[in-house]
């Protein structure tokens, strides 16, 4: 990592840390996203996004470390599957720990959650050694933005625009109930 890339992840983390918004390139779309940890961040890109609390929040990570704090324990094989199908940008419905804040699962007692393969977003994952909530671009049931510039029209100065290129998929990700393997959006 560049002394440069080094103080702009610090910057970015500690953006993070206050609550701040950060807006980054993802498969299909530009994702909205915060540190998940922080409740008043979280209801901040709600309200923002004007989306209900009880439609639940997706996480990505660059590994699945960066989501074993929210979920239920799972073997090295089903660790595998998470992240094989994460590749197949598969968003997965998992069993959440009984102490996983509501604000992140809505009304559930699953997380929606994804290792990611874009390569930029598991970067940025990973020099934060955190998940991240990824929720589209958007509001509320609006087209989701797909470029830097829309983004920056979007949300203005409300939002951390991160620079990048989105993924070539068309739709988002496909949603599975882990258990069973439901497809709830495809």
């Amino acid at each position: 990592m560049t002394a440069r890339l080094h103080v702009a992840i610090r910057a970015l983390a500690a953006h993070l840390k206050r609550g701040g918004l950060i807006a980054y390139p993802t498969e299909s779309c530009y994702g909205l996203g915060c540190d998940p940890r922080n409740r008043k961040a979280v209801q901040r890109l709600l309200k923002l996004k004007q989306r209900p609390q009880s439609k639940g929040l997706i996480l990505i990570a660059g590994n699945y470390a960066q989501l074993a704090p929210y979920l239920k324990p799972l073997s090295l094989d089903a660790q595998e599957k998470l992240r094989d199908d994460g590749a197949r940008a598969i968003t997965y419905l998992m069993p959440a720990k009984p102490n996983c804040p509501r604000w992140l699962r809505g009304a559930h007692d699953t997380l929606a959650v994804r290792i990611t393969a874009h390569r930029q977003a598991a970067a940025l994952c990973n020099a934060l050694h955190m998940a991240l909530v990824s929720t589209s671009a958007n509001f509320s049931g609006g087209k989701p933005a797909r470029t830097y510039a829309q983004c920056k029209k979007l949300f203005r100065d409300k939002v951390w625009v991160l620079p990048g290129r989105v993924g070539k998929r068309k739709k988002p990700s496909t949603i599975r109930a882990w258990a069973g393997g439901k497809i709830i959006r495809e």
